[in-house]
Parts: C-alpha cells; sequence; structure tokens
C-alpha cells in the first residue's frame, strides 16, 4: 500500500487542523496546571473529546500543581497504567483511581 499524494490544500489543512488539536490539548493541560480545571473535569471533557483524549496520562498529571514526574510514575505504578498510556486508554477503574488520589484539586 502507497501514501496518498495529498494536494497542497489538504496539506495546509491537515496542518491547520494538528495544530489546532495541540493547541487545545496544551490548553487543556494549561488550565489543570492553573488549577482553573480539576483533573476530574478534566478526565471527564477528554472522555467526550476525541481530540483531548490523545493527551498522556502522565502528562496531565505533571500538569497538576506539586506533581512532578517522579510522583506521576509513582501513582501511574500503584494504579496500574502504562507510562504511555492517554486518557482514551485507561479503563473506568484507573479513571476513579485517579479521581479519587487527585480529589482535592
Amino acid at each position: 500500500m502507497t501514501i496518498p499524494q495529498l494536494t497542497t490544500e489538504q496539506l495546509e489543512a491537515a496542518r491547520a487542523a494538528a495544530t489546532e488539536a495541540r493547541r487545545r490539548r496544551a490548553d487543556l493541560k494549561g488550565k489543570v496546571r492553573s488549577g482553573e480545571l480539576s483533573l476530574s473535569k478534566a478526565l471527564d471533557s477528554a472522555a467526550g473529546d476525541d481530540v483531548l483524549a490523545h493527551v498522556k496520562v502522565v502528562d496531565l498529571l505533571k500538569a497538576l500543581p506539586r506533581v512532578g514526574e517522579k510522583r506521576a510514575a509513582l501513582v501511574m505504578e500503584r494504579l496500574d497504567i502504562a507510562p504511555n498510556r492517554r486518557i482514551r486508554g485507561l479503563g473506568r477503574h484507573q479513571v476513579a483511581g485517579l479521581k479519587a488520589e487527585f480529589s482535592d484539586r
């Protein structure tokens, strides 16, 4: 199977869509970082949004205040979440565990 050749317009549209998706994911993490959005609400919004569902769980956790690489890794290991897991790939027990762990945020 060969890769289809895209027209200039299709390439521009794909670039614009990718840029918009990155901006929306960064915006979600920014709102979590600033405290405007709790982890629970962020997980809920990502559950119903294909673009936001692509955020890596570790990146979302590191956006929380006072959660760094080490704490994020410990929490994910305890909840049996793979280091490269994205929000879309979480099971309901994992989501519930994350919400319980960070219920105060």
